[in-house]
């Protein structure tokens, strides 16, 4: 009997491996190819993002300063030679800022052209003399040359933002205007020096009035009350649902209300302050001790869910060890897992806080969109913060407010920056390794 196999052809399956693995390379070198131009491309939108706003901003920082020869004439300061503060105070500085304007130009007459005249300044001349008198009556009497501030528009022409070449009356600096700077300019009385009322002054109707140092006050009361409240209320609660809340349905609600909370819009929580410290307690408006409340609200979730992820990553083992050794449950998450995932807690912590930093609707809501010229002292008083600082200027017409709210962008950003620092140097701090 013979086998039917036996004078069959041998069939073999073509080996396709060779080709396979080709096709595998390739997609692997296309998938890396793609990862890379992602994050060349992700750094470039980075490097232009933050090129224009350095760009924009960057001549913020500088201001155009005007020399005038300043008589202080004592029968006008303080006729009664008292020197008391009150009667320097009520002086009247316009007046004399004004009257050296028509000094250094006497050929300029007529109300129109002395109108133009004295737009050369800033109209915070006068308060800018008030303080010198007030530092130093001894001053009084004498003749001094001071620099004050230009105007807004004319610091931008210094600046180049104004063209020169352009219709007078496509441009806020006329002609006229422009020779007496130029004679100015001729004679040694202009110059460009640090703007160090950008760092010292609140805001101000007038461009070269204005800083930020009444946003960043607001900024920082209003960040200290968002972590007083927080952090430590999120811990406790990260640390009760992690290791000592039962696995039971109520728990399971909670956790997912937890982690939706999370996910809602920020000015969902604005209109809660709103209606609950606002309305029904009565709370201050434009307070940081509200927006600190509202955004305390807001940072909850982030933290407890932060938390609850450090306190899982922390093994078993280390658990078991010390309720072994005779620790209590109490002891063992305080004294043994919440140092372990501090770390962790902390980078949570940070990441919500510049969170809250960001965020600008739910302080809308509260009534810290207001105009505030005063430096806040307390939890209580009238504040605004940097993200509504920076709302609050793109929205002005004037062009030398464009300048400003991108330098205060730079500055919103290198608080940003400073609060990551601290993270960083926090998690390397209370790190354990095991």
């Amino acid at each position: 009997m013979t086998d039917p196999t036996i004078d069959q052809p041998i069939t073999r399956k073509p080996d396709f491996s060779a080709t396979h693995l080709r096709k595998r390379y390739r997609a692997e070198a296309r998938f890396k190819f793609y990862g890379v131009a992602a994050i060349f491309a992700a750094l470039a939108m980075l490097a232009i993002l933050l090129g224009s706003i350095i760009s924009t901003g960057s001549s913020a920082f500088t201001q155009t300063e005007i020399a005038l020869d300043i008589k202080l004439d004592a029968a006008k300061i303080d006729p009664d030679g008292t020197r008391d503060p009150e009667s320097l105070a009520r002086a009247n500085y316009r007046t004399i800022v004004r009257d050296a304007m028509r000094a250094q130009f006497p050929e300029v007459s007529g109300r129109r052209d002395l109108r133009k005249l004295y737009k050369l300044v800033s109209t915070g001349s006068d308060f800018t003399l008030r303080q010198i008198v007030e530092a130093d009556p001894a001053l009084i009497g004498t003749t001094q040359t001071i620099w004050f501030k230009s105007s807004a528009d004319l610091d931008q022409l210094n600046k180049g933002a104004i063209p020169r070449d352009v219709p007078e009356g496509d441009r806020r600096v006329n002609d006229a205007q422009i020779t007496w700077f130029d004679a100015l300019s001729d004679d040694g009385r202009t110059r460009r020096s640090f703007n160090t009322t950008f760092f010292t002054s609140g805001d101000s109707r007038e461009p070269e009035q204005a800083g930020v140092w009444g946003a960043v006050v607001g900024t920082m009361l209003t960040l200290f009350v968002t972590l007083v409240l927080s952090f430590p209320i999120g811990v406790m609660s990260a640390v009760y649902l992690e290791e000592f809340a039962p696995k039971n349905r109520w728990t399971d609600l909670i956790e997912v209300n937890i982690n939706n909370l999370a996910a809602v819009p920020s000015i969902v929580f604005g209109l809660l302050g709103l209606a609950v410290f606002l309305n029904f307690f009565g709370l201050p408006r434009s307070a940081p001790l509200v927006g600190g409340l509202v955004l305390a609200l807001m940072t909850l979730p982030t933290v407890i869910i932060a938390g609850r992820a450090a306190l899982q990553s922390v093994p078993p083992s280390i658990r078991e060890a010390a309720l072994g050794v005779g620790a209590s449950p109490l002891q063992t998450v305080s004294h043994h897992v919440l140092p372990l995932a501090m770390p962790g807690i902390l980078t949570g912590t940070i990441i919500g806080m510049a969170r809250a930093l960001g965020e600008t609707a739910p302080l809308l809501m509260i009534g810290m969109v207001a105009f505030i010229v005063d430096i806040p002292r307390g939890f209580t008083d009238a504040a605004t913060v940097l993200p509504v600082q920076v709302f609050l200027w793109a929205d002005a017409p004037e062009r030398a407010f464009v300048e400003r709210t991108s330098a205060a962008i730079m500055v919103l950003l290198a608080f940003l920056i400073l609060m990551n620092l601290a993270a960083v140097l926090l998690r390397r701090k209370f790190e354990r390794r095991w």
